[in-house]
């Protein structure tokens, strides 16, 4: 068995990171081309027909109406979500985005301690500090820019993210489900809401978009939310779940990675050093959470 054959789940795994990682920077590019419930509607709406697609052809399609209900309750929230990223990401640089809505990686276990009662040890409180002090710096006047909004709307999705995971995990516990069925119902649900959010703006802006921000919106449905979600579902079943986090863990590195040499994102020492405070702390954090953790929880990315 070849190398490609041995580590497909692993390669596939960190080829989500990486699309993850370049969604700030396709969104930050579109933000400057349309509104953004334009972005988000055109976005969703090419991501429903592929999973209706990817609907139509499942071996599961069974969804009876708390699944759907499931679906169209999260759907919402999920909306929600995305509009504070995009928002976010239009205010801020890619790198910055990128890097602090890493920080629902910290919030999800905090959150999910506080339900189910049970602590987490000291070390994850110690690595979660770490990772704070690096969004500190990281919006400092001497990081990449002082803070503003996008900074602010980016935290406050990562805090909203972490509540609609802990929620959906929670809710969800010991129902069995059709992933895809509940997916494609969230998809649909976004389109919805972002298509009648700005009806004027969306019609405006779809008539403006060249082909290259529309080959752009392709990219985000097909590849970061409908090949994220594919290759999610595929590789938990080769792979530990515990890898699979640690894998997908990689997407603020990529982000950085990506806003700097593609975006022409600056980085000052401070930030920096915040940056690599972030990805540490943060990585630490789940590493200590998934050994705490019987059953680890994937975590999600954009979309």
């Amino acid at each position: 068995m070849n190398f490609l054959a041995r580590n497909k789940a692993d390669i596939l795994l960190l080829g989500v990171a990486a699309v993850w990682g370049s969604s700030y920077l396709a969104t930050k590019v579109l933000t400057e081309r349309g509104s953004v419930f334009a972005i988000l509607s055109a976005r969703f709406l090419i991501a429903a027909v592929i999973m209706l697609a990817v609907w139509s052809l499942s071996t599961n399609r069974r969804l009876d109406r708390r699944g759907f209900l499931i679906g169209v309750v999260f759907g919402f929230t999920q909306a929600g979500i995305l509009s504070l990223e995009t928002w976010g990401v239009k205010l801020t640089s890619a790198t910055n985005a990128g890097l602090i809505i890493s920080m629902t990686i910290v919030f999800t276990p905090i959150l999910e301690s506080l339900w189910m009662k049970k602590w987490l040890p000291r070390a994850y409180f110690i690595a979660a500090t770490v990772a704070i002090v690096g969004v500190l710096l990281l919006v400092s006047g001497n990081g990449f820019h002082t803070p503003n909004w996008g900074d602010a709307l980016m935290l406050g999705a990562a805090i909203v993210r972490s509540i609609h995971v802990t929620a959906l995990g929670r809710l969800t516990s010991g129902y069995s489900y059709s992933s895809v069925s509940v997916t494609f119902v969230q998809t649909v649900v976004c389109a919805v809401v972002f298509t009648f959010a700005d009806v004027p703006g969306v019609i405006a802006s779809y008539s403006s978009f060249t082909l290259m921000d529309w080959l752009d919106l392709f990219y985000l449905a097909a590849a970061c939310t409908v090949f994220a979600f594919l290759v999610q579902l595929w590789a938990v079943r080769q792979t530990s779940a515990a890898r699979v986090s640690l894998l997908l863990g990689t997407e603020p590195i990529w982000a950085v990675l990506i806003g700097v040499s593609l975006g022409s994102d600056v980085l000052g020492w401070l930030g920096v050093l915040g940056a690599l405070l972030i990805i540490g702390g943060s990585y630490r954090a789940q590493a200590i959470e998934l050994e705490h953790r019987s059953v680890p929880v994937l975590p999600l990315g954009p979309g």
